[in-house]
């Protein structure tokens, strides 16, 4: 694995020499995967369709946690389609966490900025230039999409997963006030040294994560922009929020407000 991980040092060298040859900013899309061997393809697809459309310098970077469905099988020819310089497959033995996948992935990324989103295919990645315009405009250290403002929504929901999301976001709101419309999403744009920083001090897992990583953000004055966007529910596969992942929800945020 050391021998591994040094040959792949010169490697990455190169590829962060070659994105900032020109003073482009570069972005890593991180992709952790569990059991996404239908999606994976049409969700790279599209990310190269609108970074090459937009003129965006890009990689992706898939974590598979060994998917027992050929997920990573899938990857594999995906990077020898697109090329191992814009897909970099960066697996490991079991699934480990959400935040550890991102801390993995960006051990491989070259970008100084990084997008985290979901390979599900509920985040389009067309939204992704309003992200990268966003951020520019007002010098964002994040900028997150976000489902319950503007034009933003949710398709292919029961009323009751809307009752429930929309209500822990509500009741987030109230005690965490935030400064973000949308705690609970996953789409999302870094300035790198940002999300290093926040996964440093986030502690929790699951989907708790995510509103952590916005809370933290508050406590340590990084500014955070905001996109409206459609989130469509999966197609393929099946969801993975169930009833204990509402119930560690629930403990999480009353963690969070006893704590921040």
């Amino acid at each position: 694995m050391a021998s591994e991980e040094a040959s792949a040092s010169p490697r990455r060298s190169r590829r962060e020499s070659e994105g900032r040859a020109r003073g482009q900013d570069k972005y890593s899309v991180l992709l952790p995967t569990y059991n996404e061997r239908e999606n994976l393809p049409l969700i790279v697809w599209l990310l190269v369709k609108s970074f090459s459309e937009s003129g965006i310098n890009y990689e992706i970077i898939i974590i598979d946690d060994g998917s027992p469905d050929g997920t990573r099988d899938i990857a594999e020819q995906l990077e020898k389609i697109y090329g191992s310089d814009k897909i970099l497959l960066r697996p490991r033995e079991k699934k480990l966490g959400l935040g550890t996948a991102y801390i993995h992935g960006m051990k491989h990324a070259t970008g100084n900025y990084i997008i985290i989103m979901d390979a599900d295919l509920s985040h389009h990645p067309k939204f992704i230039p309003e992200f990268i315009r966003k951020q520019k405009e007002g010098n964002f250290d994040i900028v997150s999409g976000t489902r319950y403002k503007g034009n933003g929504g949710v398709y292919g929901w029961d009323l009751k997963r809307k009752i429930i999301s929309r209500g822990a976001n509500f009741i987030t709101q109230i005690l965490l006030r935030p400064g973000a419309s949308d705690l609970t999403g996953s789409f999302r744009l870094y300035r790198k040294e940002v999300l290093q920083k926040l996964i440093e001090k986030c502690v929790s897992k699951g989907y708790v994560f995510q509103m952590e990583m916005i809370v933290r953000a508050r406590q340590l004055n990084y500014t955070i922009g905001e996109v409206p966007i459609s989130f469509v529910d999966r197609v393929y596969g099946e969801s993975k929020l169930g009833g204990n992942e509402i119930v560690s929800f629930l403990k999480g945020l009353l963690t969070l407000f006893a704590t921040t």
